[in-house]
């Protein structure tokens, strides 16, 4: 395909011309990556590519143009707010780079479920990005592309610094959202991850108006239909355990939940890589080593280009980005009815949580707003011992408008449709991290086919005296042991207190949470 010269920033008022290269397939994309000396090619055909300083997204830096509407609807308590005229500013630096420069754009959909879908247009810098962005959201046919006039622009320039004292930033660093402009704005990072999560952003704000849910999570379905919801944070399996060869992929990562059922935001998958193999994680490690998928951060052998997912030099967050089709078992489609089930998983470090409970009334709103799991000793500079990690509603850097509104619609959702809501411990059981084991995927597997097969409706259960949580006596495959942590403990005392500790925590998030919000109020 030819590069083009177009006014392609019309829509927001720049009359200059800019050369692109518009829409290119993934074997054009990495012609251009290799020749600009972006990327590799590791020896199973994926592209790799590193993303410099920054390994993750930087939520720090991330902040909405304060205008309009916006002003009276934001959660201003979790959020950051920078000014008309600097969004204004940092936008003409990009548009100046855009006009010195070629750049690459995709033009794709957001959405599965055409009468919410929102087109996106992606601008970008490099061409690893923007064939990221094309693996990652949905791919319209090139037919819809030829005229496509988008609802929202994502610009994503990593050359394009700013200036913290002129621009009102806290570093070089940028990712800032307006919503009046329907544009985002990146520079100072190479880090994929912020083209995706900033449209996530966008349609937290969107979706509730138009009546639906937007959910931080993983889904699929059964052979009769019946659709499940996998809720948590990186690292406590939502890909993994969503990507079940006996059941049906909808998506790995984001969803809404309308008054038909539940629908793909994406096109694509976003994995992490770190000590991922053939034998635990069949269908991810298969879509990983292939043509067309994009890994960041992986390290590969100089000369023989093999990929060494156990390698953590760079980042423990080493990630694969391809197309939701690299899956087999997989509804390219990306709807389904409501959800018969609800999974809310937690890698719990400390090794208190059972291996899963049913959740009841206020204990869902409760333990939706924590969104906890919880980091290892070892795996970040520092961490010497579990540390939890709370991200209220499973998605904090993501929200909008204040979470009570997120939690309040998956109650209704989970009570209009008689939904079971379940909490899963995929951490430790036997002990704390560096004492216990960590709970076999296997067993977590069990687990998860038990509740999502309604094998659990109806068995006896017993409830943990201090969360309060209601623990089945029994679940097919798993043994009875594994159910309840505290008889795993070989010093029961020594569990009660890490218990009643890690309740502590929980209870001053909680306190801290609502505290702030009615500080903001």
């Amino acid at each position: 395909m030819q590069m083009v010269e177009t006014q392609l920033l019309d829509r927001l008022g720049f009359g200059s011309r800019v050369r692109v290269w518009m829409d290119l397939s993934p074997a054009e994309l990495y012609e251009h990556a290799i020749r600009n000396g972006e990327a590799q090619i590791a020896a199973p055909g994926s592209l790799v590519a590193e993303t410099g300083q920054h390994t993750g997204r930087s939520p720090k830096d991330k902040f909405f143009v304060g205008e309009g509407k916006l002003l009276d609807d934001a959660w201003w308590a979790g959020n950051q707010r920078i000014s008309p005229s600097g969004f204004s500013g940092l936008l003409d630096k990009m548009v100046d780079f855009c006009v010195a420069n070629e750049v690459y754009v995709q033009n794709l959909y957001a959405c599965a479920d055409p009468q919410y879908r929102l087109k996106v247009q992606v601008i970008t810098e490099y061409a690893w990005h923007s064939l990221f962005a094309q693996n990652l959201f949905i791919r319209p046919p090139q037919q819809e592309r030829a005229d496509f006039k988008p609802d929202f622009t994502v610009m994503a320039l990593p050359s394009v610094r700013a200036d913290p004292k002129a621009d009102g930033t806290r570093s070089e660093t940028f990712v800032l959202l307006s919503f009046a402009k329907r544009m985002v704005i990146i520079g100072g990072t190479r880090y994929a991850g912020e083209i995706k999560k900033s449209i996530f952003t966008v349609l937290n704000y969107l979706m509730p108006e138009a009546g639906v849910m937007p959910m931080h999570c993983s889904a699929n379905y059964g052979e009769r239909g019946n659709s499940a919801l996998f809720f948590g944070l990186s690292g406590t399996g939502k890909t993994t355990l969503s990507s079940d060869p006996t059941r049906t992929l909808i998506g790995d990562d984001e969803h809404g939940w309308g008054d038909d059922g539940i629908f793909n935001f994406e096109g694509g998958c976003y994995a992490k890589t770190i000590r991922i193999s053939a034998e635990a994680e069949p269908e991810i490690y298969a879509a990983t080593n292939r043509f067309g998928a994009v890994l960041e951060n992986v390290v590969i052998d100089p000369d023989t280009r093999i990929p060494d997912y156990d390698d953590d030099s760079r980042t423990e967050n080493t990630r694969s980005a391809y197309p939701i089709d690299f899956i087999p078992s997989v509804d390219v489609g990306g709807r389904a009815g409501h959800p018969g089930q609800v999974l809310f998983l937690s890698a719990d470090a400390f090794g208190v949580l059972p291996a899963v409970a049913r959740l009841e009334g206020d204990q869902i709103k409760y333990f939706f707003l924590c969104g906890y799991t919880a980091k290892v000793a070892g795996t970040e500079r520092g961490v010497d011992e579990p540390e939890p990690t709370f991200s209220t509603c499973f998605a904090a850097p993501f929200l909008v408008l204040p979470p009570d509104t997120y939690a309040e619609m998956l109650l209704d959702r989970v009570h209009r449709h008689r939904t079971s809501v379940w909490m899963l411990n995929t951490g430790w059981g036997s002990g704390a991290y560096g004492t216990g084991e960590r709970i076999s995927i296997a067993h977590t597997r069990a687990i998860v086919r038990a509740v999502i097969e309604g094998r659990l409706d109806g068995v006896p259960t017993h409830q943990d005296p201090v969360f309060g949580l209601h623990i089945p006596d029994a679940v097919p495959d798993v043994p009875a042991e594994i159910l309840d942590p505290r008889r795993r403990w070989a010093d029961t005392e020594a569990y009660d207190r890490q218990a009643v500790k890690l309740k502590g925590m929980f209870e001053e998030y909680y306190r801290s949470f609502r505290d702030q919000g009615a500080a903001a109020g």
